[in-house]
């Protein structure tokens, strides 16, 4: 939002609006940062939606959502535990293989190397060449 990218942030909003109806119910704890959010895009929609949410009509209790603070994400959630990474044979992506975000090369490569697909090409040979771009890609060339 702050680089005015609105494609970006509709886009975001509906991958979250996505996730959100495959839940039997929608938590509030969502509801309203989400809602907080369609603000600036949809400014009259979202005053209806924060009306149905249960907030008053006053300045004084919050109730109009042009007054209340835009959510701040937490960056402690922001960084991702695995990474998935594709695994090309002679080019061509043949599996994805899930590390660790901070894994070395020597970690990838293991993985890569024990993948079903990866066995499977090698057919008990060893790669001519094994390419490891950490939280990139792994080619194998065999």
């Amino acid at each position: 939002m702050d680089e005015l990218h609105f494609n970006t942030a509709i886009a975001k909003l509906i991958e979250l609006n996505n996730a959100v109806t495959k839940l039997d119910a929608t938590p509030r704890d969502v509801a309203e940062p989400m809602v907080t959010m369609l603000a600036p895009l949809v400014p009259h929609i979202a005053e209806e939606l924060w009306r149905k949410l249960g907030h008053g009509s006053g300045r004084d209790d919050g109730g109009t959502i042009t007054y209340v603070d835009f959510p701040v994400a937490d960056p402690s959630l922001l960084v991702d535990d695995t990474v998935e990474l594709p695994i090309q044979i002679n080019g061509k992506v043949r599996s994805r293989v899930s590390v660790a975000a901070d894994a070395d090369k020597a970690t990838i490569e293991a993985a890569a190397l024990a993948d079903p697909k990866v066995i499977e090409a090698l057919a008990g040979g060893e790669p001519k060449k094994l390419i490891v771009v950490p939280g990139r890609m792994v080619n194998v060339v065999v």
